[in-house]
């Protein structure tokens, strides 16, 4: 995603006044969070609505705790979103790009890309006892939040039972998902192990397009083929992009179907 600044500029200092000038007039000064109306503050709006009542500057307000002078933590945290045009954009910033920004910091930078790492990480730590897929969308709503952004591609398995119920979701491969370089033995281990009846693959487009690639449909194809071998049925392979994706057998691709297994 491209990224402009519109509306913040950095101010290195003012310079020194030549002599026989006027000194420049000091820019208005912004209010603390004390400072506010106790029905404006971040903390006082969390205990009254809750947390789901708060915008994303307030939280992140919240989770730096004081800005900068004359400026406070939600309006900063008002100025990085703005420059980085949405809350998605400001967490795939780097820590570099963070810390350039006025009155961010090392352990403002810190802070914010901790939290953003805790939201991934619950994510990826799900209650796969609970999770029964019964279409490509379950899958979609919540692997396009882990790996849409993502900068390499990644090719996932999620195994399942004979009731389309969760029982591992494994990470076989990171970097150039090809079927030249993926073993298709690697994607039925784990299913091989936990005598699963199922399975969906699921990879990701860095570049954002979901459309699938003829690599993808050849590594569904083969897939395919040892998951008859292997009695595990190959029910579905999702190909996801920037909050998109692509089901292969919505596309028409002929996936096993019940009865179609190898006796």
């Amino acid at each position: 995603m491209p990224r402009r600044s519109n509306t913040l500029v950095p101010v290195h200092g003012a310079r020194a006044a030549q002599a026989g000038t006027a000194p420049e007039a000091e820019p208005a000064r912004g209010r603390a969070i004390r400072e506010l109306p106790a029905t404006e503050r971040p903390r006082e709006r969390l205990a009254q609505r809750g947390v789901a009542g708060l915008s994303a500057a307030e939280l992140i307000g919240l989770v730096w705790g004081s800005g900068r002078r004359g400026v406070s933590a939600v309006d900063l945290a008002d100025e990085a979103l703005g420059r980085f045009e949405s809350l998605t954009g400001l967490a795939r910033a780097t820590e570099p790009e963070l810390e350039s920004l006025p009155g961010i910091g090392a352990a403002r930078a810190a802070q914010l890309l901790a939290s953003f790492e805790l939201g991934r990480r619950m994510l990826a730590d799900w209650p796969t006892d609970r999770w029964t897929i019964r279409s490509p969308a379950d899958v979609a709503e919540r692997l396009i939040l882990q790996m849409g952004r993502l900068e390499c591609e990644e090719l996932r398995v999620i195994i399942l039972n004979t009731r389309n119920a969760v029982l591992r979701v494994a990470t076989v491969y990171q970097g150039n998902v090809s079927s030249s370089l993926v073993r298709v033995g690697e994607l039925f281990r784990d299913a091989v192990r936990l005598n699963a009846s199922g399975v969906i693959l699921v990879h990701n487009h860095p570049s954002g397009d979901p459309t699938p690639s003829p690599d993808d449909l050849h590594l569904t194809a083969e897939a395919l083929a040892a998951g008859r071998l292997l009695d595990i049925e190959v029910l579905d392979h999702l190909v996801i992009g920037h909050d998109m994706y692509v089901s292969l057998r919505d596309r028409g691709v002929a996936f096993d179907r019940v009865g179609s297994r190898a006796s």
